[in-house]
């Protein structure tokens, strides 16, 4: 036997040696995950700094009840303002991925994503799911679901509420919601699942994953009145000291925050916090909305109350069916029947009501209305149509006064109108009505408030 064969027989049996020793006696057998990325918590996020808005939260669940934590962020943040240098465009972007894993690390989370969605600076959740490419970033998340197999996920509210209320906010709640209730699915993305056809060679195409379904799905919301959330979740006292750190949960919050420093509303605020020792914006109480748990806990219990260490069966959400109205009906259309439509399919009616509809606008702004006005009978429908505006609105675009709309049909319009230059306080009303045949089809309320930090709709 030649010293060539000799020694490529021994190289075999020491690859095959080192393969049992990693693998066990049979590297054909299905390995387990990978424990190092298993999340206690996964926080599904838009932009580097969102997770601050529950940093206090997250300095307890994992300095003092040991969780662990991942975060997703759907965006770099790549279209804001720098409080801290010149960069912009996608140089702010890498900046700021940077400073949310260095805010991060300071909180020992190291397992931190990007799914790669541009930053979309609006109201509306509709153009921000446009924008990152739905579907692309959906199946980016079911693999990171699968890939973390998070117990408890927790993520911004899917619904339009005054307040910041940024359009990719809603479009990473949207997409969370999606992604528990799809990432137990075998059949969703199934090219994840699929063990690769020899995982110790090249040119693999399936992944390996395993479907998981989380257990618990609570959301948090940036609204300008967070009171209305009491008794819709658990809350947390940031002023309560951490026992790990010997410090307040609301300190712990700034100093991850303080990492953020391109962002003036949140990284310099935390620093000039930190500066003076006054912690008041982060003294606030860190409030839940419940979403939807597979597992026994009340609305307002704790986000770990009731979990099974081992993880549950798969869940099948409830779906969307079409409820055909019984006579003509006016209602809001656009991203508000979108959230109508997708609350039922992933079984949160408990968000129907949360808010009434309302808008937080800026001062000489356009604002678009979306309208639906539903004829499920057999006869044509004549329709009085009417708006009416706070006073120092100006039309953009008005809706005609009168129209019809056909047989089993529904009409889709939009009406446009201008927010006033001078400065008006409180909140005020849009006030849209329909009628036919002197019987009322319906009536919508819009509450409205002008602020000069409010977003472009």
């Amino acid at each position: 036997m030649t010293k060539f064969v000799l020694s490529f027989l021994r190289a075999s049996l020491a690859a095959s040696l080192v393969a049992s020793l990693l693998w066990g006696a049979d590297s054909s057998l299905d390995p387990k995950p990978d424990a190092r990325y298993k999340a206690d918590l996964l926080v599904a996020v838009a932009h580097p700094d969102d997770e601050t808005e529950i940093g206090a939260y997250l300095a307890r669940a994992i300095f003092d009840e040991k969780k662990r934590v991942a975060v997703v962020f759907g965006t770099r943040g790549n279209q804001g303002g720098n409080a801290e240098g010149q960069e912009q465009s996608a140089a702010l972007g890498l900046t700021r991925e940077i400073e949310a894993r260095q805010a991060l690390a300071h909180f020992d989370v190291k397992n931190v994503w990007f799914l790669n969605g541009t930053d979309t600076p609006s109201q509306e959740v509709l153009h921000s799911l446009e924008a990152w490419d739905h579907g692309d970033s959906l199946g980016r998340l079911v693999r990171l679901v699968r890939l973390t197999r998070p117990t408890v996920i927790a993520t911004w509210l899917p619904d339009w509420a005054a307040g910041e209320n940024h359009g990719d906010h809603q479009a990473a709640g949207v997409l969370t919601t999606e992604a528990f209730d799809m990432a137990g699915d075998p059949t969703a993305f199934a090219e994840q699942i699929v063990p690769p056809r020899n995982r110790d060679d090249i040119g693999n195409f399936t992944e390996g994953l395993r479907p998981w379904q989380p257990e618990k799905l609570y959301f948090f919301s940036d609204t300008e009145h967070p009171e209305s959330l009491n008794g819709k979740g658990p809350a947390y006292l940031s002023s309560e000291k951490s026992a790990a750190r010997g410090v307040s949960y609301a300190r712990l919050a700034a100093e991850e925050c303080a990492f953020h420093l391109t962002q003036g509303d949140t990284g310099q605020m935390a620093e000039a916090a930190l500066a003076h020792n006054d912690f008041y914006y982060f003294d606030q109480p860190v409030r839940f909305i419940f979403g939807k748990s597979y597992v026994n806990s009340d609305v307002t219990a704790d986000l770990f109350a009731g979990t099974i260490p081992n993880g549950i069966a798969y869940k099948r959400p409830p779906g969307f069916v079409l409820q055909e109205p019984t006579g003509p009906r006016l209602s809001l259309g656009g991203s508000w029947n979108f959230y109508h439509c997708f609350w039922q399919a992933h079984g949160l009616e408990a968000l129907e009501n949360l808010f009434s509809p309302e808008m937080l606008l800026n001062y000489s702004s356009q604002v678009s209305v979306p309208i639906l006005i539903e004829n499920p009978t057999d006869a044509t429908l004549a329709v009085t149509f009417s708006v009416a505006l706070p006073e120092g609105w100006k039309w953009m675009r008005r809706p005609l006064p009168n129209f019809s709309v056909s047989p089993r049909d529904t009409l889709r319009l939009t009406f446009q109108a201008q927010t006033p230059e001078a400065k008006i306080s409180g909140w005020k009303e849009i006030v849209v009505q329909a009628v036919s045949a002197q019987k009322d089809i319906g009536a919508i309320h819009i509450r409205v408030k002008l602020d000069p930090g409010a977003m472009p709709q």
